[in-house]
């Protein structure tokens, strides 16, 4: 098993916890724009494959956590961009109260070889 501070592979798999759009400790990342978030955020998982081995190709289901019911129409533009081609299964909940200004959170599974 080899880890890092947000994913950890585990044999062919490759689990990304929820990610949200923070850039260090503190500072978040265009705190009232959803799809915005949403791009910084696949780019982030995007790294935290690549440092385990994996690619976003390899991402078969993400699972979208929403601070408001109205973000799905900036939020899925966004999350298309990224794996459109791939066609992941996506999961999106409205789950309200999401820490600090975040408007997204995004959790990622891939298989990859080897």
């Amino acid at each position: 098993m080899r880890s890092i501070r947000e994913a950890m592979r585990v044999k062919d798999r490759v689990l990304v916890s929820g990610i949200a759009a923070t850039f260090g400790a503190d500072r978040d990342v265009a705190p009232d724009d959803a799809g915005a978030q949403t791009t910084f955020i696949l780019d982030k998982i995007a790294a935290s494959l690549g440092a385990l081995g994996a690619a976003l190709q390899d991402v078969l289901p993400t699972r979208i956590d929403l601070r408001e019911e109205r973000n799905p129409e900036v939020v899925s533009p966004a999350h298309g961009r990224m794996l459109g081609e791939i066609c992941p299964a996506k999961t999106m909940i409205v789950a309200g109260g999401l820490i600090g200004e975040y408007r997204v959170g995004i959790a990622a599974e891939a298989m990859c070889d080897g």
